[in-house]
């Protein structure tokens, strides 16, 4: 089993959220599910300014596999993208705690993080899920 950050938060859906200094989550999907999905080969991505509620699909990350919608984790608004995916969407499976990051939300209410599943939590749901 892959290491899970301890300073990320988790949906039950496998997306990861990290709360930045500036107050913003950036959001990425967990090694377990780039696992599950194999080799990213398209990623569609929200666009800046769009306005995203809890727990709705805001992208799309394709693989030879499949296509999954991507969760966002906290409501607000989407400030940043990882534009460099759109060239190398591989990344995902390669670095997806760092460079596979997917987007960035400035949140409207930041308690939300505080519903998510912390490092130990998601470990065990991927325990359970493997069981």
């Amino acid at each position: 089993m892959s290491e899970i950050p301890g300073d990320l938060k988790f949906l039950k859906s496998h997306e990861w959220a990290r709360a930045e200094d500036n107050g913003n989550v950036r959001v990425g999907i967990s090694d377990h599910a780039q696992g599950q999905l194999g080799d990213v080969v398209y990623v569609e991505l929200p666009e800046i300014g769009a306005s995203v509620q809890v727990g709705h699909g805001v992208a799309t990350v394709e693989s030879v596999k499949a296509a999954s919608d991507i969760y966002t984790p906290v409501s607000g608004e989407i400030v940043e993208v990882n534009e460099a995916l759109a060239d190398s969407p591989e990344t995902i499976n390669e670095d997806a705690y760092g460079e596979g990051w997917l987007f960035v939300v400035k949140p409207s209410d930041r308690a939300e993080l505080g519903e998510l599943l912390d490092a130990d939590a998601y470990a065990e749901q991927l325990e359970n899920e493997d069981h």
